[in-house]
């Protein structure tokens, strides 16, 4: 399945979707993500809310949320939007804003706080933003780029794009990922023009790899250290080389392709015209 370099704000929003979308069978799609706990909990909040009438059921509910939570969890942080200059960014003349970033950083900040909850390491926020921010020029580079490449997109490949997110979220129809996303403030123009975009930008950075064939090398190096990871995390069986080639191959293709779109945002901004407010 082609693999996807999803932009930054609609990679944040599904992010969210697959926290609030698809019950035990987004769970499943989504087990590697480390929104998955959020994923249980919006799950939980959702039943809860879906008996709205017994409100003392509801409120006895979240009371023993509370409780376990200050029992086995640190307190869940908030984001810290103070100082946000209006204008946060300006790339060749076009402004990234106030709203823009903070829409997407609380959105990242959602994702990191409940990994916080697992792993219990304090979130670095000042880091937080300007890595956000960093990919967030990158992206706007990105698509003046496929503009003046005059890149387009067929309707079958964002079709195929669109059935990918559904699958891979945990829905069971088109209807369902875009009420998902106007839940999330997006509407279905919205996406479709961002799901766009992102093919043309994907088209961009394939021509930047070129033909990818993974060598044998590769594919073992990628085995033998996928290997050592689940040994050293003591995760059970290894699956024999020939059995994961596939995957590997993938793998390899996906890591070529994102150190090709980070060479290309490197060389985009040599020649842009940036400044950074925040």
């Amino acid at each position: 399945m082609k693999k996807l370099l999803f932009s930054l704000s609609l990679g944040t929003s599904l992010a969210v979707l697959a926290a609030c979308g698809g019950g035990d069978e987004s769970a499943e799609n989504t087990n590697e993500e480390p929104e998955t706990q959020e994923e249980a909990a919006s799950g939980n909040n959702e039943e809860a809310a879906s008996g709205n009438g017994e409100e003392s059921e509801a409120g006895s509910n979240g009371e023993a949320a509370e409780a376990e939570q200050g029992e086995g969890h640190p307190e869940m942080p908030e984001p810290d939007l103070e100082g946000i200059p209006d204008v946060v960014a300006e790339v060749n003349g076009e402004e990234i804003t106030k709203e823009e970033f903070e829409q997407t950083y609380t959105n990242q900040f959602q994702s990191a706080a409940m990994q916080q909850q697992m792993t219990g390491e304090e979130i670095d926020q000042d880091q937080m933003k300007k890595d956000i921010l960093d990919g967030m020029i990158s992206q706007r580079l990105f698509i003046q780029e496929v503009d003046n490449r005059d890149m387009n997109a067929s309707e079958e490949e964002v079709d195929e794009i669109v059935g990918q997110l559904v699958e891979q979220n945990g829905f069971e129809s088109e209807d369902e990922l875009f009420a998902a996303f106007e839940e999330q403030g997006m509407a279905k123009e919205e996406v479709m023009s961002q799901i766009e975009t992102e093919s043309k930008i994907q088209k961009m950075i394939e021509e930047e790899v070129g033909e990818v064939d993974p060598t044998e090398e590769e594919l073992q190096a990628m085995y033998d250290q996928m290997t050592a990871q689940q040994e050293e995390a003591a995760e059970g069986e290894v699956p024999s080389f020939e059995e994961i080639k596939p995957q590997l191959e993938d793998q390899v293709k996906m890591e070529k392709e994102t150190m090709a779109a980070q060479n290309l945002a490197s060389e985009l901004r040599e020649d842009a015209d940036v400044t950074v407010h925040l």
